[in-house]
Parts: structure tokens; C-alpha cells; sequence
């Protein structure tokens, strides 16, 4: 057990994921850690488990550089080890049009520091996307699975493009894999900042095959003004879709920004952040269930001493 161990419950974080390292045996948890994450950008911070209940932290991972591209909105960093080393896929507005996007960073080690890779985001200079997702296909070729913001086309989307093979840049223009209207779960989303229109949220896709060898999708949107996590699966088992939309809410008790990783004995868990607000946003890790070609969330992992 790691000395001086946090638990979850004093651990300020949105956009939680897990990197397990079997090597090391530890877990790793990123995030949006700064304590106001809709202001400044600080950087990124990082904990370390070998058990998913005591933490050990914060570790700055990342710390921008004097000429970064942004120094507002850092969010959702996600780290996955690829070709020997770590790369972070992350999220912030840019100074010069004041668009989200996610950028790419690198690291001989996971936690870092981390250094930028990309030349600001890899995603459109046009539009504004957030929650950039690293996804493998099985010919080996790199994907970015991403949101396009509500904010800006009001029916917000989630879409996918090619990397190029080290993950420095897109190669291509980017898919549009669907809108968030088209899930049968969701619902308006009512924002005092857009009275006028109809608005419908994509939240921090993440892809991931099922035992059943099924590619499935979690993202996050609202019920009711209410944040929830969905499910969807590509019916051709492709980054391309089509997907088909699971037609109840995974979790709808204002948590989300779900990503599912397996823990050392082999069990799949979901990590999400509820609630729904700042500052008591919290990790939250739930057991995670798959039969029929259906995907659903147990209890909560236990907190053990």
C-alpha cells in the first residue's frame, strides 16, 4: 500500500483515466485537475495506485511552456503507452481564434513531464472539438475520436480521424460518426448562454472492444439538464460505424466522461467523475458488465483499507 494514500473522495478530478501498467504494477489516473477548470490553465496533475483505493499525488505531469499555444481550458488528458513511449491527448483553447482543441503531448515515462508533440491541435483550426481519444484499429492505424463542440453547430457531434502514424498530426479530413439528437436517451440541453436554440452535448468518446470482440463507444451527454453516460456499437466493427445507440443511458446520476480499463486480476471497471459540479467532482470506479452484446455498470468498486 502506498504511504500517506489518498482516497477518492479527496481527489478533485474531472475526466478521470486510468493507465494500468502490469510491469510497474500500478495505476495511474489523469484528469482535469485544475481547481477551476474553466478559467487559467495550470497543467495537468497525476496520482499513482496499486490498488484503485489509496492514492499517491498529486504529480505535476504537465506544465506549459512559455510559448504554448493556450493558457485557458485544460482538459481531459488521456495517456496511452504506444510504439515505447506516452502520449497524452488533450484538450484546450487556443489563443489565437479562442477554439477548443486536442493537442498531442509525449513522454518516456507516464508521468511525464510531458512535452507538447503536435503544433497546437490535430484537430480542425475551424472548428471547436474537445476530448480527443486515442484509438488503434486492427490494421495498426491510429485513430482520433472526438467531439465536435455543441457550442458552435448547437447539435453536437462526435467524429474520427486518421493520425499519422507517430501521432503528430491528421491525415485527412475528419468522419462524422454521429449527432448527439440521434441517441434515443438524450435531451435538449437548456443553457441560460443560448436561449434561442436547441442544443444537444457530446461529451469525451472512448472506444474499446468488448469480450465479444464488438467495438463499443461510451460518450456523455444530458438528461434533462442532468450529465449522463450512453453506450453505442459499430455495427461493422470499425472506427467508421455506423453506430447504434444503446436506447437506455449507461449512468444518468450526473456523472460521465466515461473510459473503461482492466484491472490486474483480469476485471473490466468504468471510471467516470460525479457529480456533475465543481469542486465535488470526484473519481468514481464501477464495475463494469457485458452480456448479449449489451453493456452495463455495477456497484462501485469496493474502498478497501
Amino acid at each position: 500500500m502506498l504511504k500517506s494514500a489518498l482516497k477518492c473522495k479527496d481527489i478533485q478530478i474531472r475526466d478521470p483515466f486510468v493507465l494500468p501498467l502490469e510491469e510497474a504494477g500500478k495505476y495511474y489516473l489523469f484528469g482535469s485537475t485544475d481547481k477551476n477548470i474553466w478559467g487559467p490553465g495550470t497543467g495537468f496533475d497525476a496520482y499513482e495506485s496499486d490498488d484503485l483505493s489509496n492514492w499517491e499525488g498529486p504529480h505535476p505531469v504537465f506544465r506549459p511552456p512559455a510559448d504554448f499555444f493556450s493558457d485557458a481550458n485544460f482538459w481531459a488528458p488521456e495517456v496511452y503507452a504506444y510504439g515505447g513511449r506516452f502520449y497524452m491527448f488533450a484538450t484546450f483553447r487556443r489563443k489565437d481564434n479562442a477554439r477548443l482543441g486536442t493537442a498531442v503531448l509525449a513522454s518516456d515515462r507516464p508521468l511525464g513531464p510531458f512535452e507538447p508533440l503536435s503544433e497546437g491541435p490535430v484537430t480542425p483550426e475551424a472548428w471547436s472539438s474537445l476530448d480527443g481519444s486515442l484509438f488503434v484499429d486492427e490494421a495498426g492505424d491510429p485513430w482520433m475520436v472526438f467531439c465536435r463542440e455543441w457550442q458552435q453547430i448547437g447539435d453536437g457531434e462526435v467524429c474520427a480521424v486518421r493520425l499519422a502514424p507517430d501521432l503528430s498530426r491528421a491525415e485527412g479530413e475528419p468522419a462524422t460518426l454521429f449527432s448527439a439528437s440521434e441517441a434515443p436517451w438524450t435531451t435538449p440541453f437548456v443553457s441560460p448562454r443560448y436561449p434561442d436554440t436547441v442544443n444537444y452535448v457530446t461529451d469525451g468518446p472512448y472506444l474499446f472492444r468488448g469480450d465479444d470482440g464488438e467495438l463499443y463507444m461510451l460518450w456523455a451527454s444530458f438528461i434533462d439538464n442532468r450529465y449522463a453516460l450512453g453506450v453505442a456499437k459499430s455495427e461493422t466493427g470499425g472506427v467508421l460505424g455506423p453506430w447504434t445507440h444503446q436506447p437506455e443511458a449507461l449512468y444518468r446520476d450526473d456523472g460521465g466522461h466515461g473510459m473503461v480499463f482492466r484491472q490486474f486480476d483480469g476485471r473490466r471497471a468504468l471510471a467516470i467523475h460525479a457529480p456533475n459540479r465543481s469542486p465535488e467532482e470526484r473519481p468514481l470506479f464501477l464495475e463494469m458488465k457485458e452480456e448479449n452484446g449489451a453493456i452495463s455498470v455495477g456497484e462501485p468498486l469496493d474502498e478497501r483499507d
